[in-house]
């Protein structure tokens, strides 16, 4: 499945264990780009994928794509990170990756701003510096992959909680952390969608569960005592919305509340096949993680700088972009149904 060039591909999460060694040497250049990063080309292809932290499916399925990437241009794959997706949990494993001259690091941030003095000296170094899925501010790093447009992301999850609420009610919002670039950006859209769009549908409640399962599944227990009249959840992560099923699907509130969000087909089968879930959405992780590799991989070698209007080859996804703010987009949300999920395998 790529969304971006409408494929499918058959995917597998794989469990990827932080290991610390890290190798390569960087070349630190001797000219500066106008983003502060070193500019010049190198044959370091040590990669290091930085999570926002271990043991979360979502990104086990990223790492895959990026491994998968990796090995075929002949580079060195690594993935490091915190086991808790706290907002200044990454520094230590940026400040070990530059240490050890890595060719470059992909991100997911947990916060936009904790980790990028980090960042920056990473770049200072001669580290180059992707973020995928959750970004950092434009000036502390060379690329954004971007899964999706805000804008996208959060219209999907609307329109499919609107649908399932006959458009009508009370709903609430199950995020990951306070402090995650993305989950805010698609609330604040999601916030004016539903004001600019849908009056008789009310938002009463944004509640985080930090991407745990355990805590995710608490505040949704939480969110039905504390609004009886609730209608719906939207819950724009995979950790949540498969923990909110979780508890909705042996409770009486199953059948009654809708839920919503963005999960993946292996964690959410068994309760859109129960009735628990109608439909939710995602992009392909593993393309997320694929694409930002090879984005990597560009800017190691001075394929592209990370300016607007560079172009590279991703593979077999093909041919990319830089838009602007140097972001690389992958494609537009998909949304999963009982009619289709037994397609995917991720």
């Amino acid at each position: 499945m790529t969304f971006a060039h409408k494929r499918v591909a058959a995917l597998a999460a794989v469990a990827v264990t932080a290991a610390l060694a890290l190798t390569g040497c960087a070349d630190t250049g001797s000219s500066s780009s106008p983003t502060g990063g070193s500019a010049g080309k190198s044959d370091n292809l040590a990669i290091t994928f930085l999570p926002k932290n271990l043991g979360n499916p979502y990104f086990d399925t990223s790492a895959k794509g990026g491994k998968a990437a990796v090995a075929e241009f002949k580079g060195t794959f690594n993935q490091v990170g915190p086991a808790q997706a706290a907002p200044d949990a990454q520094v230590s494993y940026i400040n070990t990756a530059t240490q050890q001259g890595v060719g470059a690091l992909v991100v997911s941030a947990n916060d936009p701003k904790a980790i990028c003095d980090a960042l920056n000296q990473a770049r200072k170094a001669g580290v180059k510096v992707v973020t995928f899925d959750s970004d950092t501010h434009p000036e502390c790093r060379d690329l954004f992959i971007n899964q999706a447009t805000a804008e996208g992301i959060a219209k999907v999850q609307v329109d499919q909680i609107t649908k399932q609420i006959g458009d009508s009610g009370e709903v609430a919002i199950l995020s990951a952390s306070a402090n995650a670039t993305n989950q805010n950006a698609w609330i604040d859209l999601m916030k004016k969608d539903l004001t600019a769009d849908h009056p008789n549908v009310k938002l009463v409640d944004v509640v985080y569960g930090n991407d745990d399962d355990q805590t995710s599944f608490d505040k949704t227990a939480a969110l039905l005592q504390s609004h009886p009249n609730l209608k719906g959840i939207v819950s724009p992560t995979t950790v949540g919305v498969a923990a909110a099923a979780r508890y909705l699907s042996t409770s009486t509130f199953k059948g009654k509340v809708a839920l919503t969000g963005l999960g993946t087909p292996n964690q959410m089968r068994e309760y859109v096949k129960d009735g628990t879930v109608t439909s939710f959405a995602l992009w392909n992780p593993e393309d997320l993680g694929y694409l930002s590799a090879f984005a990597a991989q560009a800017l190691i070698k001075g394929d592209i700088t990370g300016k607007e209007g560079d172009s590279f080859k991703a593979g077999k996804l093909g041919e990319f972009k830089v838009g602007a703010n140097g972001v690389v987009l992958l494609g537009d949300p998909f949304v999963f149904t009982k009619a289709n999920i037994d397609t995917f395998n991720f």
